[in-house]
């Protein structure tokens, strides 16, 4: 079983050589290993810390036919000799009779030019079989007559053996001819793959003729007798590298690794499956009936694996890669000085059990431990989606529309949503295969290169499916083709080139001939205009599904809305959750107690969750406001219930507030996190707030300066009005002594800045929007009134005039008790008039209610004290709004008497009575 051979066994297996006194002549015990033709042998001692040295011995007094010799490349007038009759048989008698036994022989005759002739025998004397008279006897050989003497006995046996064999008519004296004819494969890639697939991958009888290096070898094929040269399936031995001077300098292992193979299979009956053919090689596996040489090899150290062959190595690749693991594991021969990718890593950090948070891009997850610890996993092997380089610079040329690779980049989406749907929030166990250490990047020129920081790459298993496996096999990532050398790479590399194969046969996903999907998503994000128009859709469709593609806090949320194909902000509604850091223009904001706590809160809940959310609002930043649902858990209730947020007074109107209520009270009573240093306060307190629920009038005085479409207003505060014009003159006074250089500044959105009206003067701005140089959205934030103006318009805002010296003096507010008209043509009425009574006239303000973006307030003329909001009623261009609230009924009742008067008489939005009732009886549909 010389396949389960180890070293010390082989150097058993060879004989010493040894020296015995017969007739005076040396004879040596040896084994053989390589028949030349029918009168040569090649015979070796013993091995001794490398491959043993060899001997040629020829027959003497013997003469066998020669064998086909090839042409030398070298020379080009020489021609290719065949087979001499009865040549091929006679080597092939004595190859079965010989080959891998034991022999002796004794030396006779050595010429001058070093060739040595003498006799054969079988065993360890020259008791066995004569290898020559069995040659001539089976007339396979001539005896050479010329110069025999007489007195010899053993010439004379020779001579009677010949004239025995020609009376039988045995071989050369057969009347037949003995011709034999070797077929070379014509090299070319089209005949070696019709060659290889006509055998259609079984197993075909074989010898070894030449064994070339340990994974190269010329085979003679059975019963055809075609010669191929084939190359071991999925490996590679170290070569022999040939020099300018045709000198061969062999590799390390090289000479060890080629004595390894042809020690076993040298002129041996093997079976030979052709597996493929690359670039005029032949690939295929050796089989001995005592075991696979490409495993042993691999085993023995005197191999590695390679990717490009192992594909097509049918006796299962998994066994090539255990064997290569158990030669690194033992660090035998040429991994003598092999470190695992994870040999600095505790068995602990190998391999654990996660919970995954969050996707991160197709490849990498984040997945928190057992002690709470986030780690990010890169999957080990793959790339994910990626645009090609054409596609790519036509993106960076459309600098008005913004790069989005989740949507932009073909079959990113489905590859994340295909791991968001199979992980999240679910158990995995990770193995680590590797660290791939930080790389710095290089910004020089067009191939400029990223830098990344160190990646834990891992193999992520789920249910006993390789993720990576499954996400390659949907045609959703690619996998990484490494340099040969390089062992840092998946443990299950092959089951993953076979996924991509399989994917790439299938015609999927990215390897699909089909044009790519297209994911059209509007971010509405902070567009307040195009989420007025979202906002009636989402309002009537009561529950709708979303998915939380990102947390900005613990009640700020980022949403993809499926039905509506758009990305939303979306605010908690009901709830005050503690403000994380931020930048601010005067410097950063430092965070409130909890925000951390309650930002992963919000993350472990709800981060790329399906859930589901009701619209109530929207703020005046474009944000929609309303309650979110996952797996029955509203997610205001359970931020308040964990003392991570308090119950916001806007909550009092919803359905929720009294599991809110409920939620806050116990939490208080634990002194949990923000209430920690709550302290109750007295019964007689809560009583009296009880008892003094009326509506409060404080009126004071304003100055109207702005008014919207939406019938919403701006005001400037009186008391502070003689700050806001001696900052301005000075602020103008400065600019004037040092006039800001054009283009200058450039715009970000949120950046506060100065900018030049149309009037020519400069005021207090916001970013709010940008489209490009040239349309820059601001909002002026002292009077309320936005405008689009090219960049070079705007300057940087002075730290001695940012909002910390005065605060923006505009101030947003809304009618009270009154509903704007839907229609853009009665909507435009009201506004008309209210810019006609109002219009930058000082007026008396009340707050009367807080709404989800702003205050609701009463307006009076400062003259005549009447009421702004209730003259509309009157003149029939608005509705009322009824309010719930005890302390509001009196001025609920005084405005919807004033809303029937004007319905009595047709005023305006009522000119064809109550539009509001579908089945009016003036529209006739009760007849």
């Amino acid at each position: 079983m010389f396949l389960r051979a180890t070293a010390d066994y082989i150097k058993n297996l060879y004989l010493r050589i040894s020296v015995l006194s017969v007739n005076t002549l040396r004879v040596y015990a040896c084994i053989l290993s390589q028949i030349l033709s029918g009168c040569a042998i090649i015979v070796r001692g013993q091995p001794r810390g490398g491959p043993p040295p060899e001997r040629q011995i020829n027959l003497s007094n013997v003469r066998a036919g020669a064998l086909a010799r090839r042409a030398a490349q070298s020379q080009p007038d020489t021609r290719d000799t065949p087979d001499e009759p009865w040549a091929f048989q006679a080597r092939e008698f004595l190859r079965k009779k010989m080959i891998g036994k034991e022999v002796c022989f004794s030396v006779e005759i050595k010429t001058p030019q070093g060739r040595e002739y003498g006799m054969v025998y079988l065993g360890k004397d020259t008791s066995g079989e004569n290898i020559a008279e069995s040659l001539v006897a089976e007339g396979l050989a001539t005896v050479r007559r010329e110069g025999i003497r007489g007195n010899n006995p053993e010439q004379a046996r020779l001579c009677d053996l010949e004239d025995q064999a020609k009376a039988a008519k045995k071989g050369l004296w057969s009347e037949g001819g003995g011709s034999h004819t070797i077929r070379d494969i014509k090299y070319s890639i089209e005949n070696l793959r019709n060659f290889v697939d006509s055998m259609h991958q079984k197993p075909v009888n074989a010898i070894i003729e030449h064994v070339r290096d340990g994974s190269v070898v010329r085979a003679l094929l059975l019963p055809d007798y075609y010669l191929v040269t084939v190359m071991l399936s999925g490996i590679k031995c170290p070569t022999f590298k040939r020099e300018a001077d045709g000198s061969e300098t062999p590799e390390p292992f090289a000479a060890e690794a080629k004595f390894f193979t042809e020690s076993r299979l040298l002129q041996r009956d093997v079976q030979i499956i052709l597996e493929s053919c690359h670039n005029q090689v032949i690939l295929g596996t050796i089989l001995h009936p005592n075991g696979n040489i490409t495993e042993l090899l691999l085993r023995e150290g005197f191999a590695r694996c390679v990717d490009w062959s192992m594909a097509v190595y049918t006796q299962g690749a998994d066994k090539l890669r255990a064997a290569e693991r158990s030669a690194k594991e033992r660090k035998v021969r040429i991994w003598k000085d092999y470190v695992a990718p994870t040999a600095n890593l505790e068995q602990k950090d190998r391999q654990f059990v996660a919970k995954v948070m969050q996707i991160v891009n197709a490849d990498a997850i984040v997945v928190k431990l057992i002690s709470g610890e986030t780690k990010t996993i890169h999957l080990s092997s793959i790339r994910p989606p990626r645009i090609d380089g054409e596609s790519s610079q036509e993106k960076n040329k459309d600098k008005d529309k913004r790069f989005r690779p989740l949507y932009d980049i073909p079959y990113m989406f489905e590859a994340r949503e295909f791991l968001r749907k199979k992980l999240i929030g679910k158990k995995v166990n990770v193995t680590v295969d590797y660290i791939r250490a930080a790389t710095s990047g290089t910004d020089i020129g067009p191939g400029s290169i990223p830098a990344f920081p160190e990646r834990t790459c891992a193999t992520v298993t789920i249910g006993g499916i390789n993720i990576a496996e499954a996400l390659v096999s949907k045609g959703l990532a690619t996998v990484i083709r490494y340099r040969q050398d390089d062992d840092q790479r998946s443990s299950h590399y092959d089951e993953l080139l076979a996924a991509e194969a399989r994917a790439i046969k299938n015609g999927k996903g990215l390897h699909s001939k089909k044009e790519v999907p297209i994911h059209r998503v509007a971010d509405i994000s902070g567009e307040t205009q195009k989420a007025k128009q979202f906002l009636p859709f989402l309002q009537r469709a009561g529950r709708s599904e979303a998915v939380v593609e990102h947390v900005f806090s613990g009640s700020r949320l980022k949403l993809y809305m499926p039905k509506e194909t758009c990305l939303i902000t979306f605010l908690l509604a009901g709830i005050e959750c503690p403000r994380g850091s931020r930048n601010m223009p005067g410097g950063l904001q430092e965070a409130e107690p909890f925000s951390d706590e309650a930002t992963l809160f919000t993350k472990e809940l709800v981060l790329q969750r399906e859930v589901e959310v009701e619209v109530e609002g929207m703020d005046k930043a474009g944000n929609f406001i309303g309650w979110l649902h996952v797996d029955g858990v509203n997610l205001s209730v359970a931020l308040v219930e964990h003392a991570l947020s308090k119950v916001h007074f806007t909550a009092e109107r919803s359905s929720y507030y009294k599991a809110l209520q409920t939620a806050e009270e116990g939490a208080r009573q634990r002194k949990d996190k923000i209430w920690a240093n709550y302290e109750e306060k007295p019964t007689e307190e809560v009583v009296q707030v009880s008892e003094q629920k009326e509506r409060v009038a404080n009126y004071r005085p304003m100055c109207v300066t702005e008014i919207t479409d939406g019938l919403r207003f701006y005001t400037q505060d009186v008391e502070t009005g003689a700050q806001l014009e001696s900052l301005m003159e000075t602020m103008r006074a400065e600019i004037a002594a040092h006039p800001p250089v054009e283009g200058a500044f450039t715009p970000r959105r949120g950046d506060y800045c100065l900018s030049k009206f149309a009037d020519g003067e400069w005021y207090r701005a916001r970013v709010e929007k940008m489209e490009s140089a040239a349309k820059v959205h601001v909002f002026y934030i002292d009077y309320g009134n936005r405008e689009t103006v090219p960049s070079t318009r705007l300057a940087a805002l002075p730290p001695a005039f940012s909002i910390r010296a005065l605060p923006a003096q505009a101030t947003e507010y809304a009618f009270a008790y009154i509903q704007v008209p839907q229609d853009e043509d009665a909507r435009a009425d009201a506004v008309d008039s209210v810019v006609r009574d109002i219009q930058n006239t000082q007026c008396l303000l009340n707050v009367e209610y807080m709404g989800a973006s702003c205050p609701h307030v009463t307006l009076q003329f400062a003259d005549t004290k009447e009421d702004v909001g209730l003259g509309l009623v009157k003149e029939g261009l608005v509705m009322v709004e009824v309010r719930k609230e005890k302390h509001l009924q009196k001025m609920v009742a005084e405005y919807l008497k004033a809303q029937e008067s004007a319905k009595t008489s047709r005023l305006n939005i009522w000119r064809y009575g109550d539009f509001r009732a579908d089945d009016a009886d003036e529209f006739g549909y009760n007849r």
